[in-house]
C-alpha cells in the first residue's frame, strides 16, 4: 500500500501532465455536435408529452437551460484534458442541486441533493459543474463581475483547502464530518451576520415544515369521505385519471403490490419491517424539476395508522447517466440502484427509506426506477430571490459540500498533493467559469431556435 507522502507526491508530479491552470481552458472543438443534436437525442427516452414542458422550463434563462443540459457540460469536459482522479461523482453538481435533509437522528444537514446522474468519475465533472453554475446563477441574478469572481474564487479556495484539511485527518473523522445547520446557529448564530443566519433560518423553517403530512394536504383532496390526488394535469394526473377500466385499474394496483415487494428487498431489514406497515392508497404521475422533466415520476400515497398516518414516496425513472458513454458504463445493471448507491456513498445522512425497483413492460424496455421519500424535512435554496449577501455564503457552503463528498470517495491524499498550497487552482476556476457562462449563453440562444 503506497504511503500517503507518496500518494501526495503522485498528485504533486501530476501537475507536469495535466497543470492547475490546464483546468481553467475551454475552446469548442470543430467536431462539437450541435446543441440540438444532444438534447433531442436525449429526449429520446422521455415521455414525448411532457417535452413541450421540459423545453418550457429550460427556456426560462440561461441558468434554467444550464441546470437542464447536463449533458452538454458532461460531453464538453470529456473533450479536454482531465486529471483522472475518481471520486463518487454527483455528475450534475450545479448549485441549486445542494439543500437541507433530516438525519436519521433528525438534525438537518446540508447536502447534495440529486444524485441522477452520480458515478465514478474525475473530480472537475463536479467542480467544473458548480463553479460554473455560480457564474451562471451570478448573470442571472444580475451580480456584478467583482462580485461573481470573488464568489467563484472563494468556493474555489474552500474547496481546496477542505480537501488539504481532509488530507490530515483520519479516515473515520472525515466520514463523519457534516454540515449541521441547526448547530452552526446553536454555536455560532451571535457571531454569524444577520443577513447570513437569515439565510439560513429560513432553509432550516422550509425544511422544519415539509413531511408527508403536508405533503398530503398539499397533494390530495377528500371527496365523498374518502382522500384522492388531486387532477392537475399536466403536471399531476392520477392513475384514476389515466386507466379509465376498472379492471386495467385492478391489475395496475396489483402490480404496484408486487413492485413495493420488490423496493422492499433493497432495503436492510429494519426499514423494510417499517415500511410493511403501510398500505398503497393512491398513486400519481408528477412533473418535477428541469432537466428531469419528461421522465416518469409517480408519487405513491401510502397510510399507516389509518389517515392520520401518511407516507409520501417518490419512484422517480433513472436512466444511463450522461457521464457513462464518456467515463465508463455503471457496474450496476439498474440504473436506479446506481443513484442510490452512489447517493449512500455521498451523502453524509440520507433518506432511510432510499431504495430502486424495475418495471418490465411486454416488448417494451426495462425502465429502472429509485425509490424515497418526497418530503421528508427536505429544503432547497430559493435562488429565484437570492440576495447578494447570500451569493457568497451559498456558493462556499456548496464547495465545502463538495469537497467533503470527495474525500469521502476518492484518494483526499492524491487529491491534495494535486490541488497544493497556491490558488492555482482556484484561479483557474474563476477563468474556466467565465469561459464556460459565455459558451452557455451562446447555448441557449441555441436552444432558443428550437425550444
Amino acid at each position: 500500500m503506497r504511503t500517503i507522502k507518496e500518494r501526495k507526491k503522485e498528485g504533486k508530479e501530476f501537475r507536469k501532465t495535466v497543470s492547475r491552470s490546464d483546468l481553467g481552458l475551454w475552446e469548442v472543438k470543430k467536431n462539437r455536435p450541435v446543441v440540438k443534436e444532444l438534447l433531442v437525442k436525449q429526449e429520446e427516452t422521455r415521455v414525448p408529452q411532457l417535452i413541450p414542458e421540459r423545453r418550457k422550463r429550460m427556456s426560462v434563462s440561461p441558468f434554467t437551460f444550464f441546470r437542464g443540459s447536463a449533458i452538454l457540460q458532461a460531453h464538453d469536459l470529456a473533450s479536454m484534458a482531465g486529471t483522472g482522479f475518481r471520486v463518487q461523482a454527483c455528475g450534475d453538481a450545479h448549485i441549486a442541486n445542494f439543500g437541507i435533509f433530516a438525519s436519521p437522528e433528525r438534525r438537518l444537514v446540508f447536502d447534495i441533493n440529486d444524485f441522477d446522474e452520480t458515478l465514478p468519475a474525475p473530480f472537475e465533472v463536479d467542480v467544473k459543474r458548480l463553479f460554473a453554475s455560480i457564474e451562471i446563477l451570478g448573470r442571472d441574478r444580475g451580480f456584478s463581475k467583482k462580485l461573481r469572481e470573488s464568489a467563484v474564487y472563494e468556493a474555489a479556495e474552500l474547496y481546496r483547502k477542505t480537501i488539504l484539511e481532509y488530507s490530515e485527518l483520519g479516515n473515520m473523522e472525515v466520514w463523519y464530518r457534516h454540515l449541521d445547520l441547526e448547530r452552526l446557529l446553536e454555536r455560532y448564530g451571535d457571531n454569524i451576520d444577520p443577513v447570513q443566519r437569515k439565510i439560513v433560518q429560513d432553509m432550516l423553517d422550509k425544511a422544519q415544515a415539509k413531511n408527508s403530512e403536508r405533503a398530503v394536504k398539499k397533494l390530495m383532496e377528500m371527496v365523498d369521505g374518502k382522500l384522492r390526488i388531486k387532477s392537475e394535469p399536466p403536471i399531476i394526473v392520477p392513475i384514476r385519471d389515466m386507466i379509465k377500466e376498472e379492471r386495467k385499474l385492478y391489475d395496475f394496483h396489483s402490480n404496484i403490490g408486487k413492485a413495493l415487494e420488490m423496493y422492499k428487498e433493497t432495503l436492510p431489514e429494519d426499514r423494510r419491517k417499517l415500511i410493511s406497515q403501510y398500505e398503497p392508497m393512491e398513486m400519481a404521475h408528477k412533473v418535477v424539476g428541469v432537466g428531469s422533466v419528461g421522465r416518469r415520476v409517480w408519487i405513491l400515497v401510502m397510510r399507516g395508522r389509518e389517515n392520520g398516518d401518511p407516507l409520501v414516496l417518490q419512484v422517480k425513472e433513472a436512466e444511463r447517466s450522461v457521464l457513462e458513454e464518456y467515463y465508463g458504463y455503471s457496474n450496476y445493471q439498474n440504473s436506479g440502484q446506481r443513484v442510490v448507491e452512489g447517493q449512500r456513498a455521498i451523502q453524509t445522512a440520507g433518506d432511510i427509506l432510499l431504495g430502486w425497483v424495475q418495471e418490465k413492460i411486454p416488448d417494451e424496455r426495462q425502465i429502472d426506477y429509485y425509490v424515497r421519500q418526497l418530503w421528508d424535512a427536505k429544503g432547497s435554496i430559493d435562488l429565484t430571490t437570492l440576495k447578494k449577501e447570500g451569493y457568497e455564503p451559498i456558493s462556499q457552503m456548496c464547495a465545502w459540500t463538495l469537497a467533503h463528498a470527495h474525500a469521502k470517495t476518492g484518494d483526499r491524499h492524491t487529491l491534495a498533493g494535486y490541488l497544493g498550497k497556491s490558488d492555482e487552482f482556484s484561479l483557474a476556476m474563476v477563468k474556466y467559469s467565465k469561459l464556460y457562462a459565455d459558451q452557455t449563453e451562446a447555448d441557449y440562444k441555441e436552444f432558443m431556435t428550437f425550444a
